[in-house]
């Protein structure tokens, strides 16, 4: 199975390549970059957390990309996520569960972005809810663990861009990978 889902995620990640250029197109000569780590998240995730987790792995990686390269989560993406990543995850029997911690989360972020709207992006208040979902579907301790891993994977960016005086307090970057990044990092490692 796991065999399956890196073939399937070298078939999704080409057209992740594809919708991402559609966004912004890369900086760079286009490798095989993204249908690699696809096929390589894809697998890890029907390894570790089983078929349910991996419809939510590969819209990450979609959405990571696109964020990385524009600073832009499109709702076209992230809005039909949630109820494809739910019927993924009915099977599990964790749905209301799941519901709860995407309502949790995205209540939080929203927190945050209501004090520092400067600082976050409503779509990343839209991502976190996404993450909420299939984190909280794992349980509650891997829901914290996945709150906290994003904002943590973003400060650590933060300090390098200052400590390699790459940039300053003010720099902005895309946060939406670190969020990402933190909740399948915790979720393979919850698995």
């Amino acid at each position: 199975m796991v065999a399956l889902m890196a073939l399937a995620g070298l078939v999704c990640g080409h057209r992740i390549r594809a919708l991402a250029d559609t966004y912004a197109p890369p900086a760079g000569a286009p490798g095989a970059g993204v249908e690699l780590v696809t096929a390589a998240v894809a697998a890890l995730t029907a390894w570790r957390m089983g078929l349910p987790y991996v419809p939510f792995a590969v819209i990450g990686v979609a959405l990571a990309v696109i964020d990385w390269r524009t600073t832009i989560l499109p709702d076209a993406l992230t809005l039909p996520a949630y109820p494809i990543t739910a019927l993924a995850l009915w099977p599990t029997g964790e749905l209301p569960r799941a519901l709860a911690g995407a309502a949790a989360l995205t209540a939080l972020y929203g927190l945050l972005w209501f004090a520092r709207p400067e600082a976050m992006g409503l779509g990343d208040v839209k991502l976190a809810g996404l993450i909420g979902l299939n984190a909280a579907a794992a349980g509650w301790p891997a829901w914290v663990a996945a709150a906290f891993a994003g904002q943590a994977l973003g400060a650590l960016y933060a300090l390098a861009l200052l400590a390699t005086r790459s940039g300053t307090r003010h720099t902005q970057f895309p946060f939406g990978p670190f969020m990402l990044m933190g909740a399948f990092i915790v979720l393979c490692l919850d698995g």
